[in-house]
């Protein structure tokens, strides 16, 4: 089987658990009054399982191509090894560690300094534009959230006083 299909065998695997929790048991803790709005907090979630569920079968069920070998530009997972899988595993590492370090170190320095690193890790030199363009980023993002949508995220860690 090629790659693209385990890959969608996968992703139909998660999908279905995803979608069995979205269908059975998210919405079984709503308050009563909640239960009569047009949207509740599954609907986003049952209609991204169904969408991944659809996607991943168009992948599984059509029909194979006769295997000419990879063409130029596609992913041999043959030579799997040959890929740079050491930055891939370092983004990977850093996500974790950015998601670990949100809360103690507070969104602003936090993003900043994973868009930072992880755009050296990538190959970009030039900070000159990097870190302006993160410190930029981070902002609006965190404006976004924090005063247009109304959700409190911490800017920056608690001892600089910014609340609990």
């Amino acid at each position: 089987m090629a790659l693209d299909r385990w890959i969608a065998l996968v992703i139909l695997m998660i999908s279905l658990a995803y979608g069995y929790t979205a269908f059975f048991t998210m919405d079984e803790g709503l308050p009563p009054f909640m239960k009569f709005n047009a949207i509740w907090p599954s609907t986003f979630p049952k209609g991204l399982s169904v969408m991944a569920v659809i996607c991943a079968l168009i992948i599984l069920l059509s029909p194979q191509k006769a295997d000419a070998g990879p063409k130029a530009g596609d992913i041999d997972y043959r030579r799997l090894l040959d890929y740079k899988l050491g930055q891939a595993m370092a983004l990977l590492a850093m996500m974790v560690i950015y998601a670990l370090a949100l809360r103690p170190v507070g969104f602003l320095i936090a993003t900043i300094a994973f868009l930072v690193v992880s755009a050296m890790v990538l190959g970009e030199r030039k900070l000159h534009i990097l870190i302006p363009i993160a410190v930029l980023a981070a902002g609006v993002v965190w404006y976004l959230v924090q005063q247009v949508l109304g959700i409190y995220l911490r800017p920056l860690p608690f001892f600089m006083g910014t609340g609990g």
